[in-house]
């Protein structure tokens, strides 16, 4: 009975290690696979150049946020409805490249499957045509007047919440173009399709206090309340940050080292790398990124040092129309007398803060951002390498530098003047309402078409009566007689 007894025991001995060794060999097979269809990151694509880098290269912001490519790619094809123009992504203001598979502003990187995200250049790059005609130019840097983040943020959203967002139709429509392994579609049927609607529509929820402010319209974002509501969980309050986009070339020989609109943050290493945060990037993914902040080579350096420095260099464009120089070389001098100290590379103010009840002009931006988030984001860093010190509140706006100043159209840190023969003028005769995001430029007025129905249909509508779009305020110059106002905005046209 006791060898029975015990030839039983090893029986079940045998069988439970049996068991456990198959059940640990489904573990690991499981894990790779997991491992292998969802979390393996390979290397992002190389870029030879800083300016290819700043386009197309990536800032994080792939995982978690960022779409399934395949997904991402065939969208426009399935709801184009939800777009304002044919053209795709295009619609929205993200201009192609050629010799590029991805529009300007957006990245593609493997992270268990290829997905996109965005990157600096969604809001920091420009085009411009001379003729309807032309084929536009991009300017790296530039602020994007031509992008509408806000309208593919809600095509995102109309798109999830359409009943044929499904399996069957976004496979069907990936089919038309590319092959899926068996175990690829399977996964895109039962994981990544399902996993993607849910997290756009987690998004739309957590984006919802937008629709209670005015709409951004093109070359325009709301920058730091979603960083203040997602990031920081600062309390959704009533404020609109509702901004155009800013420049961002030449910095290393700005002065004061002042950025944002309203000289939020002083250091530019904080900015580059907050920047990626706020888009979406994991502290992780910072934290793996800035280990090599300080490698020389591009192919080893830092993604984010790779921008910091196309920042500090990068050139501003030149006028790519005809200059009167005479004209210019009068105007030269009006500059001197009326702009200089506040707007010259060595003026006295240049880079400083000015007070807001100095300048005048719309206060809503500035309200947005107060000391609590700055408090908060400083200590968001804490057990870092990369630690922030640098976030303040501040109480005015700040003077810029004007190099590259023919392509900041439209005017004043909202946007609302549209050229700057509009901004030479009082007030009340500047425009009460335009269009913004046609890219065809007015060498007449300096700035962009705003009217007509070519800037109607590429452009979305701008009323200065809405909450943060008001137009006052920078009255400087506006009481200049007309020929010097004339040579003013020749020579402004060199800078």
């Amino acid at each position: 009975m006791t060898t029975l007894a015990n030839g039983t025991s090893g029986l079940k001995s045998r069988r439970f290690r049996t068991i456990v060794a198959v059940l640990l060999v489904f573990g690991i097979v499981g894990g790779v696979f997991a491992y292998y269809n969802f979390f393996r990151t390979e290397p992002p694509p190389f870029f030879q150049s800083d300016e290819d880098h700043f386009l197309f290269g990536s800032i994080g912001t792939e995982d978690p946020e960022g779409i399934p490519y395949w997904i991402w790619l065939v969208l426009p094809r399935i709801f184009p409805e939800y777009l304002p123009a044919p053209g795709g992504y295009a619609a929205v203001g993200f201009p192609g490249k050629d010799g590029r598979d991805m529009p300007v502003g957006f990245s593609k990187v493997t992270v268990g499957f290829e997905r996109v995200g965005i990157n600096c250049a969604a809001c920091h790059a420009a085009t411009f045509r001379a003729r309807a005609g032309d084929p536009p130019t991009i300017v790296a840097g530039a602020a994007s007047h031509q992008t509408s983040p806000q309208a593919y943020l809600r095509f995102l959203f109309a798109c999830a919440n359409d009943p044929r967002f499904t399996a069957d139709t976004i496979l069907g429509e990936i089919a038309k173009n590319y092959r899926l392994s068996m175990t690829q579609r399977l996964l895109y049927r039962f994981a990544i399709i399902p996993f993607t609607k849910r997290g756009i529509l987690q998004l739309q929820q957590t984006d919802a206090w937008m629709q209670t402010r005015p709409d951004w319209g093109r070359g325009r974002i709301d920058p730091f309340n979603p960083v203040k509501f997602r990031y920081l969980g600062q309390p959704i309050d009533a404020t609109i940050g509702n901004s155009d986009m800013q420049p961002v070339w030449n910095l290393a020989k700005h002065p004061n080292s002042t950025y944002h609109w309203d000289g939020l943050n002083t250091n530019l290493q904080e900015v580059v790398l907050s920047s990626a945060i706020g888009d979406g990037a994991p502290l992780k993914w910072v934290d793996r990124d800035f280990e090599r902040w300080n490698n020389t080579k591009p192919e080893e350096m830092s993604s984010l040092r790779r921008i910091y420095n196309f920042l500090s260099t990068a050139p501003p464009p030149k006028y790519p129309f005809a200059i009167d120089a005479s004209l210019a070389a009068t105007g030269a001098a009006v500059f001197q007398g009326e702009c200089a100290s506040c707007h010259a590379l060595d003026g006295q103010r240049t880079g400083h803060v000015i007070p807001l009840a100095e300048v005048g002009t719309d206060r809503h931006r500035l309200d947005m951002w107060r000391q609590p988030a700055a408090d908060a984001y400083n200590a968001k860093g804490e057990g870092h390498a990369w630690k922030f010190s640098h976030f303040r509140q501040s109480e005015g706006y700040v003077a810029v530098p004007l190099d590259g100043l023919w392509l900041r159209a439209p005017y004043l840190h909202n946007g609302s003047v549209p050229s700057l023969t509009d901004l030479l003028e009082p007030v009340d005769r500047r425009p009460k309402s335009f269009w913004r995001g046609y890219d065809v430029y007015d060498q007449t007025r300096i700035g962009f078409v705003t009217d007509g129905p070519e800037a109607q249909a590429a452009g979305t509508p701008f009323d200065t009566s809405l909450p943060s779009n008001s137009s006052a305020g920078h009255l400087w110059g506006t009481t200049l007689d007309a020929a010097r106002k004339r040579a003013l905005l020749e020579y402004l046209k060199t800078l």
